[in-house]
């Protein structure tokens, strides 16, 4: 069974690798247009890399201090000598899924805007191809780092299944890491660009949005694809990991050390690879279609793909688990149909074909308070929808698979729920990054003065890839919170496996009666609201010094608003860059010291009580962040595509700022949480020996 494992996961990742090259040589054989577009293509090109380069920089300090204490604690026998590579390889691919995205998607922008002169269709299959790239490099990445210590831990160094599962858990910690500190630093120069161009353009100086007078216009599209790809890319790498690592390692448990149970998440990713690749075939449209025909274009692949998966998946448990255990066929189900159904409920509430947002656009009439006030309404009111899907998943993914006989029967099919929503996420990804090629297109049309019919496609694209954007998300934190719950049943199942760690978490300690549980879950609650708070500070302070630099460029240089003089737009990207950098440390440090922290004082069970309130608060005020910056963000082109007055008029100023108090809360802070409950489960599990053996109450 594990030779074929083997060879099985190295397959698919050699296939989806291969897929994403030929799609990435097919897009750059399409031309990027004028020389003024190659310009405006270049320049974005040149800020994304310098940002990127200097980011890696500042996470490589990070990672060789991390690699040193990991590295002393194997010494002191308090971790596996695997356990630092583990985490470097984790952060090392998690880095390259998002620089690979990143690098595509700054190829493919002026290609795109290009291919929408001659079509809609055109233009949607550019872009949906450069977002294929990142799709199924991310997949094809997660698959190799997993195959290949596979075949180092059971080969090479010939540990059993639960060793094997144990040493790769931990490099889940290595890709959380590096995504938290793409999201937050991606999402925070995007942001301050974003707002610092909104508020002094298009609301103080009345210019168009991407108007080539805007000093910050570079710098905008630099951030939309550092912070939307780069950074998007290294998070749904490390929730694809870890979501297929924790479902093995629970597999393991439940079913005695069984291999089989192991490799089920694996073979499972593996068809969803190949299931995702026939999907893409299936995306195109006819020109002059609308927003809803362009979603349904881009949903009939992602349908077909969950179909195929749905199908393929009965068999695949059949022969793998055997006929007895069948029904976790229905655990896999439960967390496929969960992830379409909260795609469709984001979808719902933030697409402007649907009521919600356009009662949104409507309050923009009142002006600004009125459309924040509405806006945080419909966030709050949006997460509703999310946790019953989930529950209900859980529900049926526990119960299927025998949780009222064995718990961890139970929690290993959660776990393959988790795995079941991720599996088709080589063409679900796809989507989401489909979005910043397309608004990047958009950009460069309006920037190189295209013609009015291309700025209309490019906005038809636009305004479909801010639907699949929050679509992504939405998707991105379900998984997130089944992912978090299985790790958490791992971390209980790491420290039972330990000397003394079975009277350690006993179930008596871990009833919410016990005042360290407790206290675990009031922290766990409070630390997505502190690190969104952090976030979003990040974003008004480096936002301040954008809105600053834009003013002075206007009131300075002389002729830049009549069109005759050039704006220093690498000076925008310079301030963001910077800030980005200076801001990204501070969030990043907390989610890995608080976990540790409330080990050494509480013990296992605070660290139990802190990850699931974690979950819970970050789950939802994740899913009500999101869905208000993505219904803002849309409501603000509702009112540009001509209702409500228009552009220009004071509906649409206020929806204006709506969009900008959104921006953080659906691209930086919303994003970031579903990294950070992930991140503090791989934390405590890494650092769990540590806590059993050291902490304050055990003392006493």
């Amino acid at each position: 069974m594990e030779n074929y494992l083997v060879l099985f996961t190295s397959a698919a990742a050699v296939i989806a690798l291969v897929f994403a090259a030929l799609t990435a040589l097919k897009v750059l054989k399409f031309p990027e247009g004028t020389e003024t577009m190659k310009k405006i293509s270049q320049s974005i090109r040149i800020g994304a890399n310098t940002y990127l380069t200097r980011q890696y920089k500042v996470v490589g300090v990070f990672f060789v201090v991390m690699f040193a204490i990991l590295g002393v604690m194997a010494i002191f026998g308090l971790l596996t000598p695997y356990v630092p590579f583990a985490f470097v390889t984790g952060g090392f691919f998690s880095a390259l899924s998002g620089f690979v995205g990143m690098k595509i998607a700054t190829a493919s922008n002026a290609r795109t805007a290009n291919a929408c002169r001659g079509s809609l269709n055109g233009g949607l299959r550019v872009a949906f191809s450069a977002g294929s790239v990142m799709g199924f490099t991310v997949v094809g990445l997660g698959m190799l780092d997993i195959s290949i210590w596979f075949a180092l831990l059971k080969y090479v160094f010939n540990l059993d299944p639960a060793a094997i599962t144990s040493a790769m858990l931990t490099f889940g910690m290595g890709a959380s890491s590096m995504a938290l500190f793409a999201r937050v630093g991606g999402g925070v120069f995007t942001k301050a660009a974003d707002v610092g161009a909104d508020l002094v353009g298009k609301v103080e100086a009345g210019i168009p949005e991407d108007d080539p007078r805007n000093p910050a216009v570079i710098a905008d599209n630099v951030g939309d694809n550092v912070g939307d790809v780069a950074g998007m890319g290294a998070d749904l790498y490390e929730s694809y990991v870890g979501s297929i690592i924790s479902a093995s390692a629970l597999g393991v448990a439940a079913f005695s050390g069984n291999i089989a149970a192991m490799g089920l998440p694996l073979l499972l990713a593996s068809v969803g690879i190949i299931c995702s690749i026939l999907g893409t075939f299936l995306v195109r449209t006819k020109e002059g279609a609308s927003q809803k025909q362009l979603l349904k274009a881009l949903s009939t692949g992602t349908n077909f793909s969950a179909i195929v998966i749905a199908i393929v998946s009965l068999p695949l448990v059949y022969f793998v688990l055997g006929k007895e255990n069948w029904a976790f066929y229905f655990a896999i189900l439960a967390g496929l149909f969960a992830g379409v159904l909260i795609g469709q409920a984001t979808e719902y509430f933030t697409s402007d074909t649907y009521k919600p947002t356009k009662k949104l656009s409507a309050s923009a009439e009142t002006g600004s308070a009125t459309t924040i006030i509405s806006g945080l309404s419909l966030g709050m009111l949006s997460t509703a929808l999310p946790i019953v899907i989930i529950a209900v998943a859980i529900m049926i993914a526990y119960f299927v698979s025998g949780g009222a006989q064995s718990a961890t029967m139970g929690l290993y099919g959660i776990a393959l729920a988790a795995v079941g929503m991720l599996s088709t996420l080589g063409i679900t990804l796809a989507t989401d990054a489909y979005g910043p090629v397309a608004d990047n297109a958009g950009g460069i049309a309006q920037m190189a003065g295209l013609e009015e019919d291309v700025r209309t496609r490019t906005d038809a694209l636009d305004s479909l890839g801010n639907t699949t954007a929050a679509t992504g998300k939405g998707f991105a934190i379900g998984s997130a919170a089944l992912t978090a719950l299985a790790l958490m049943a791992s971390y209980i199942e790491t420290v039972t496996k330990m000397p003394g760690g079975d009277a350690a978490m006993a179930a008596e300690k871990l009833s919410l009666m016990n005042p360290t549980v407790l206290i675990g879950l009031f922290i766990g609650a409070c630390l997505p609201f502190v690190f969104a708070a952090l976030t979003m500070e990040s974003v008004g302070r480096a936002a301040q010094s954008v809105v600053i630099e834009v003013r002075r460029q206007f009131k300075e240089i002389l002729g830049l608003m009549e069109g005759k003089a050039d704006a220093d737009y690498a000076k925008c990207v310079d301030l963001c860059t910077r800030a980005s950098l200076k801001e990204m440390i501070l969030p990043t440090v907390v989610a890995v010291v608080v976990p540790v922290a409330v080990g050494l004082l509480l013990g296992p069970t605070g660290v139990v009580g802190m990850l699931g309130g974690a979950t819970a608060s970050g789950f939802l005020l994740a899913i009500f962040m999101s869905n208000s910056g993505g219904a803002w963000d849309n409501a603000k082109k509702y009112i540009e595509s001509g209702v409500h007055g228009g552009k220009g008029s004071d509906a649409h100023k206020a929806a204006v700022v709506g969009d900008t108090v959104g921006d953080p809360f659906k691209d930086t802070s919303g994003p970031a949480i579903n990294i950070l409950i992930k991140l503090l489960s791989m934390v405590s599990i890494v650092f769990a020996a540590l806590v059993l053996n050291f902490n304050l109450i055990g003392l006493f």
